[in-house]
């Protein structure tokens, strides 16, 4: 098709009120009603041109673009897997720990003070070097009697490991 003919395409569907081919916009965030970051989808070009590009909510679709967007998903993709990876491999780890807490103990086994979820992740980063959020340590309560305890610990999201856990009288 020469330009000419481009043209008078062009020309004979805004003539005739039939709308031209809808341009492609890659969204750089969620819009509501049109779709999820990352996504490619037809708007019209006034939309486009006067509300997504100017609050940074698209950019038009070329080819450049497009291609970027697939390397940055793919890239995307590959860290969450290593992420997984990274956890599972140190869920292994964790599940073969046994943590040795020291505290302060009375003669009947209670302890002065208690083991908390911040004791254990301290235990654990020095034991492994594994850095845990206490947040991430599920522990109902803390620990106030001398004992071995099962302690779940959170190594990414839904990903679980049970370390033992003996808590010792301090000499």
């Amino acid at each position: 098709m020469t330009a000419r003919a481009a043209n008078a395409a062009t020309a004979t569907a805004t003539a005739t009120g039939r709308p031209g081919p809808m341009p492609e916009a890659i969204l750089l965030q969620d819009v509501e009603e049109l779709g999820a970051r990352g996504s490619v989808v037809d708007v019209s070009k006034g939309y486009l041109r006067n509300y997504l590009v100017p609050r940074k909510l698209a950019q038009p679709a070329t080819k450049g673009a497009i291609e970027a967007v697939r390397q940055r998903q793919e890239a995307a993709e590959r860290a969450a897997r290593n992420a997984v990876e990274r956890a599972e491999e140190n869920v292994r780890l964790l599940n073969r720990t046994v943590l040795t807490v020291p505290q302060q103990a009375g003669a009947d086994g209670r302890l002065f003070g208690s083991v908390t979820a911040q004791d254990i992740a301290t235990a654990i980063r020095e034991a492994r070097g594994l850095r845990i959020e206490k947040r991430n340590v599920h522990l109902p309560e803390p620990i106030k009697n001398v004992g071995t305890y099962m302690v779940v610990v959170e190594v990414a999201e839904s990903v679980t490991a049970t370390v033992k856990t003996m808590v010792v009288a301090k000499k």
